[in-house]
């Protein structure tokens, strides 16, 4: 059974190359999926036996701690900071843990990037502990700013990482092409495990997308999208300077497809949330995504998806609905 699908030659890696700088590996590693979550469901069963502990980002993607919930692990919710996941923490909680998933080149849904030490920390780590590392890298193609930050996978030499990436928020989310790139000794095991549960991604879809990226379409849509988005985030800031009078702050992040966005006032964030959903605005609040401590205060605003008309319109709707809620919290009190 073929492990990989995509690319000339059933060579994947040119595809690979164009969203992620520096991956190192052979065609043979890189398995191809539906998507994140199905390949979550794979790494979880193939690294992890009931009762194993994983370290998982907190706040962060709710997809990872089902995946490894399902598979029986015990999830240990571990706290980031400004540098990302806190390995020390990791360390006390469960030192001996069989896995640890993170978002390192924009972590969900704080978005913040993870710093070159904390990076050589967690690899550190992984090799002490004989553990794997899963990187969700879910939107690293879209960063404003600064230089390309290397993947995990790119400075692993111990081969502890394992690299999910996909084409569907790229391109569309009913694409369902994804992939993995594993370690050597993880291809057998979730060859096994994917025989078993499922046959392979249909091909037709797959030779189009091959002819996308052969035709240097891929890599064009990345950089005009990239620019697009780029306007957008900055039409979200300053829509939120113009009519939200302070109450949301947005850091100072240039990267991805939303962003969090603080809250200042006093009123219940999931009360602001029910409101601004009824209004058509979803703004989803970030205590959503803790897991054992309480998030900041805040949401998550999606800004790739609306031209920067729409996002005047929707953060005045918000506006209005961060207003109405303030005074009903007064005259209650």
């Amino acid at each position: 059974m073929s492990s990989v699908a995509i690319g000339r030659s059933d060579n994947p890696l040119p595809a690979i190359s164009q969203k992620h700088a520096g991956v190192l590996c052979s065609p043979e590693q890189v398995v191809i999926v539906t998507g994140t979550q199905q390949a979550l469901g794979l790494i979880a069963r193939a690294t992890t036996r009931p009762g194993d502990a994983v370290w998982i980002e907190d706040p962060g993607y709710h997809g990872a701690v089902a995946a490894f919930r399902d598979a029986g692990a015990r999830v240990v919710p571990v706290p980031v900071d400004g540098e990302g996941l806190e390995v020390a923490a990791g360390r006390r909680a469960a030192a001996a843990a069989r896995a640890a998933y993170v978002t390192p080149a924009h972590q969900f849904p704080l978005g913040m990037a993870m710093s070159l030490r904390r990076r050589h920390d967690l690899l550190a780590w992984a090799q002490s502990a004989g553990a794997w590392i899963v990187e969700d890298d879910y939107d690293s193609e879209y960063r404003f700013g600064g230089q390309p930050l290397p993947s995990l996978q790119s400075i692993d030499r111990r081969h502890r990482v394992v690299l999910l990436g996909s084409f569907n928020k790229v391109l569309f989310s009913s694409l369902r092409i994804g992939y993995m790139v594993l370690p050597p000794a993880l291809v057998d095991d979730i060859l096994r495990l994917r025989y078993i549960t499922d046959r392979g991604v249909a091909s037709l879809p797959q030779a189009v997308l091959t002819d996308f990226i052969d035709g240097g379409h891929l890599a064009r849509h990345i950089r005009k999208t990239r620019g697009l988005y780029a306007e957008r985030l900055s039409a979200l800031r300053e829509a939120v300077a113009r009519y939200l009078n302070g109450a949301l702050h947005i850091p100072a992040i240039e990267a991805g497809l939303a962003t969090p966005a603080f809250y200042n006032g006093t009123v219940l964030s999931r009360d602001i949330e029910s409101a601004a959903d009824a209004r058509g605005v979803e703004a989803l609040t970030l205590d959503r995504f803790g897991l054992l401590r309480p998030p900041p205060r805040g949401f998550l605003l999606g800004f790739a998806a609306f031209d920067t008309a729409a996002i005047s319109r929707h953060m005045q709707v918000f506006a209005t609905v961060l207003e109405q809620a303030s005074g009903r919290a007064r005259r209650r009190h």
